[in-house]
């Protein structure tokens, strides 16, 4: 029997134009598009001229969807997987799927392509020869934890955060005697009004206890010496 593949194919973060010629073709090839929110990738695919089926993939009913797509893939269809933006997968739906492709020995090809916390941790001027990478925080349960362990570490820490709590966790970080840390904070990427905010955690607090923050932020914060 020869099986299908599962293309996992990143999406623009913002930019329309950030899109591989490579994601073009892959997305006009798939007998089937699973995208978190079919909306979002609707759009993109009428900006493109891309006429595929689309289903819905989200955390959702990402669990009780991974077996009937195995099996469909098995039986010979290939499928490309879509977050609303950026590398599914990475903080977003994907891995039970990819993992559940590759324990019933169906191909999986990740396209190279946009991701947040690249750009982010690029641009930021911290060391990124070595980072952690730790996505979004718990909101509750563990959360305190998580932070404790990330404070002390000597690498650079690179998380997301909402623009609801952002200032949250500039409070928490200078509990854990952060103040001084130097922090950057970019959000809207390769949007419209992209911005990009350094300091110590102190000052990038005041910047926000003055001007409401907006849009989803990558975190960039430097490692303890």
């Amino acid at each position: 029997m020869n099986f299908g593949r599962l293309d996992v194919v990143p999406t623009p973060i913002g930019n329309l134009k950030d899109i591989t010629e490579r994601a073009i073709e892959v997305l006009k090839a798939a007998d089937l598009i699973l995208a978190e929110d079919t909306r979002t990738t609707g759009n993109l695919l009428r900006h493109y001229s891309i006429d595929r089926p689309l289903r819905a993939f989200h955390l959702h009913n990402e669990h009780r969807a991974v077996n009937a797509i195995v099996d469909q893939l098995k039986s010979g269809m290939n499928y490309a997987l879509c977050s609303d933006a950026g590398t599914p997968a990475i903080s977003d739906p994907g891995f039970l799927l990819v993992r559940a492709c590759v324990d019933a020995g169906v191909e999986v090809m990740c396209l190279p392509g946009a991701t947040a916390f690249v750009p982010a941790l690029v641009v930021s001027g911290l060391p990124c020869d070595r980072f952690v990478f730790e996505g979004f925080l718990p909101h509750k349960k563990g959360r305190q934890k998580r932070l404790q362990s990330l404070v002390e570490e000597s690498r650079t820490v690179v998380l997301y955060e909402s623009p609801h709590r952002i200032i949250k966790l500039l409070e928490e970080l200078i509990k854990y005697e952060c103040s001084n840390r130097r922090i950057v904070l970019c959000r809207e990427i390769s949007k419209l009004h992209e911005e990009t905010i350094r300091g110590t955690v102190s000052e990038t607090l005041i910047h926000f206890q003055e001007k409401a923050p907006r849009g989803e932020f990558v975190v960039v914060l430097e490692g303890v010496a």
